[in-house]
């Protein structure tokens, strides 16, 4: 008898992640199921699947009933998605409007966790994108040819603890200080648009800390970074940037660091061994 073939459903939204994890898929040899969304979703996805739609973000119950008719047995989540559009009730249909406003908290992390917990009830896990890409996952160490210097460092372990108790309340996942003054915290407008008012407010020698957040699944998302948040950096002549190891991923990494490299900025991989959980 035949082994049968895992059916894995994707949930896809912008730039190269959901590519990525769509490659990783079809190289283990399953067969992948993908959803995306108008005007959020990278389409260049559509190309690696084996069955393909584009639906309207937010009707949470055509995406089940989508996978639910092609057999899917696990989901990913891979790829940006604008929040603001998704808290549009205007946009979403019932069982979507039912599952937002179950939530006391409406941070990220719980709005994930609960889909992730819709998709369990109905018999389709969510599992972690990285379980297809264990490269990508952040190693622990310092990753450029500049070490954090002692101001750096000091920096690092206090943004560490605040961005911990950030996060436990699901406000962000990023901050950035200098010298003990967090100059942002990361909201609705992401890590680079957070870093580059961090570096516009503390001004050049800047210190980027990205966490994982406690209570945070690891399934639906992880903290990552890549060669944009460089460049942003670079352009707000920030220096050193803390990313939890284990727990983040980082995308395009050699280029990345080469480019970190020549803008003299240094890159560590923190963890709670080091710093605390």
């Amino acid at each position: 008898m035949s082994e049968t073939v895992p059916i894995i459903g994707l949930i896809a939204g912008g730039r190269q992640f959901p590519i990525l994890v769509a490659r990783g898929v079809k190289a283990r040899g399953c067969r992948l199921v993908v959803a995306g969304f108008t005007g959020h979703t990278n389409m260049e996805v559509a190309a690696h699947a084996d069955v393909w739609r584009e639906l309207k973000l937010g009707k949470l119950g055509k995406l089940i009933d989508y996978f639910r008719e092609h057999g899917v047995e696990r989901v990913i989540m891979a790829g940006t998605i604008d929040k603001p559009k998704v808290m549009d009730i205007r946009h979403l249909d019932m069982r979507a409007v039912k599952l937002l406003f179950s939530q006391k908290n409406k941070g990220d992390s719980a709005i994930l966790g609960a889909l992730a917990a819709e998709m369990e009830r109905e018999g389709m896990p969510v599992i972690p994108a990285h379980e297809f890409l264990p490269e990508l996952v952040t190693p622990s160490g310092v990753m450029t040819r500049r070490e954090p210097d002692e101001r750096e460092w000091e920096d690092l372990r206090f943004g560490w603890r605040i961005a911990k108790e950030l996060g436990r309340m699901d406000i962000g996942q990023c901050l950035v200080l200098r010298e003990g003054i967090i100059s942002a915290v990361e909201a609705l407008e992401g890590t680079d648009q957070a870093i580059a008012r961090g570096c516009a407010l503390g001004g050049p020698g800047c210190v980027v800390v990205k966490i994982f957040k406690p209570g945070q699944q690891e399934q639906v998302d992880l903290p990552s970074l890549g060669l944009d948040t460089v460049r942003v950096m670079a352009e707000g002549k920030a220096t050193c940037l803390g990313i939890e190891a284990g727990k983040s991923l980082f995308f395009d990494r050699d280029v990345a660091l080469a480019q970190a490299d020549t803008a003299g900025i240094a890159i560590v991989g923190l963890s709670s061994d080091q710093f605390g959980s």
